[in-house]
């Protein structure tokens, strides 16, 4: 019997330069060109793949012709196409670049060092690079991508200050365990908030964005992708869309509400009484409101897998049953409704006179808040409930 021959296996490819296109027959070729020339320069095993949204000028048979893959991405969007191009890329790391002919596919070694250093996302930094004369809008340059850059550090402690950088690296692996599938524009920014709040490692190289080859506009709509951008932020994001607001509301709400109990407050010229506590106790709810609805969020974002889970929500979801939260509310809600209960004893008592309104409207407004904070906190035990219930099923 003869021994089995060795078997010989393919070399592993260890990078995918991945380019979305959608009609842009006058730059793919020439950005696969450089793609290629890379990978033949530097010895790198790799692969180019052009992810192709539903051209029809002839950029998929250049893109073929040149040397690239082309993946074929019915559902429209810049996400959708960079979506199905990472979960088909064969590579270990993928670059993913416009294929506009604005970055430079020659120069890729920095991010192919980076990702063999361990970095799960290495972004280009264009402000560190240089942008060309004419290769980025002012309003871009100098409103746009600097305020979303800030609010991501602020908002996710975000290390990067190039945050639409279109030129990226990444490990395959690692962006499909954060699962990214926003279609459009905005998808540039959810790989870098769902990096932060998984917490991938996260550096940046240098870049250099040159003007684009196109002989038309860019698919990007200033104001329309710059809003979709924020809101996902904002969405990903509920200690600052509900937490802070909610916690700031309470507090000057019921800094009003005990400080005008006892009566006027007269600051100089100004005059705090009741129409200010009346502020103070819609504060309160609305207040009150909202961090529940930021609560109930942060749950459903733990359910579904679109947030990372949270240690505090486990323990208070642990804790939390719906018994408990309805002994919460009505014990909340009969306080308000003795206080208020209170007041038409006292009318009675008088014969039904004219009461001190200066007095009685003071506790009426706490058996108000009280009383609509008691149902608020039943009914948002119910729905927490089912949310619960919706996952253990």
């Amino acid at each position: 019997m003869r021994p089995s021959e060795p078997q010989t296996s393919e070399p592993e490819i260890e990078l995918t330069i991945l380019m979305p296109c959608l009609n842009e027959a006058l730059t793919v070729g020439t950005c696969v060109a450089k793609a290629r020339k890379f990978l033949e320069s530097s010895g790198v095993k790799g692969e180019i793949l052009v992810a192709d949204n539903g051209s029809t000028d002839g950029s998929i048979e250049i893109a073929q012709r040149e040397g690239a893959r082309v993946l074929h991405v019915p559902r429209k969007g810049y996400g959708s196409a960079l979506s199905a191009g990472i979960y088909d890329a064969k590579g270990k790391f993928t670059i993913m670049g416009d294929s506009d002919d604005s970055y430079d596919f020659l120069n890729l070694q920095p991010f192919v060092d980076k990702l063999r250093e361990g970095y799960d996302l290495v972004m280009g930094n264009r402000f560190a690079g240089g942008i060309r004369p004419g290769a980025m809008p002012p309003m871009h340059r100098y409103f746009g991508n600097p305020l979303l850059s800030m609010l991501l550090k602020v908002f996710f402690r975000s290390p990067i200050g190039d945050c639409q950088c279109g030129l990226r690296g990444f490990r395959k692996e690692s962006m499909e365990r954060i699962r990214l599938d926003t279609p459009g524009m905005e998808f540039a920014s959810e790989m870098v908030v769902k990096s932060c709040l998984n917490g991938l490692r996260i550096t940046e190289v240098p870049t250099t964005l040159h003007p684009d080859g196109r002989d038309r506009p860019p698919h990007i709509r200033s104001f329309r992708d710059g809003w979709r951008n924020l809101r996902l932020m904002l969405l990903l994001c509920p200690l600052w869309l509900y937490f802070i607001p909610a916690t700031a509301l309470l507090l000057f709400g019921l800094i009003l509400l005990l400080g005008l109990t006892p009566g006027p407050v007269i600051l100089g010229r100004i005059t705090l009484d009741l129409h200010t506590m009346l502020l103070g106790s819609l504060c309160v709810l609305v207040g009150y409101q909202t961090w529940w609805l930021g609560f109930l969020a942060k749950v459903y974002g733990h359910y579904s897998g679109v947030l990372p889970a949270s240690p505090l929500v486990k323990r208070i979801l642990q804790t939390f049953t719906l018994e408990r939260g309805l002994v919460s509310g009505a014990v909340v809600a009969s306080l308000g409704l003795l206080a208020n209960l209170g007041l038409v004893a006292a009318w009675w008592h008088s014969g039904f006179a004219q009461l001190d309104y200066g007095v009685t409207m003071r506790w009426a407004l706490w058996g108000l808040t009280a009383l609509v904070v008691g149902v608020q906190t039943a009914y948002s035990s119910f729905f927490l409930s089912m949310l619960k219930m919706s996952r253990d099923y």
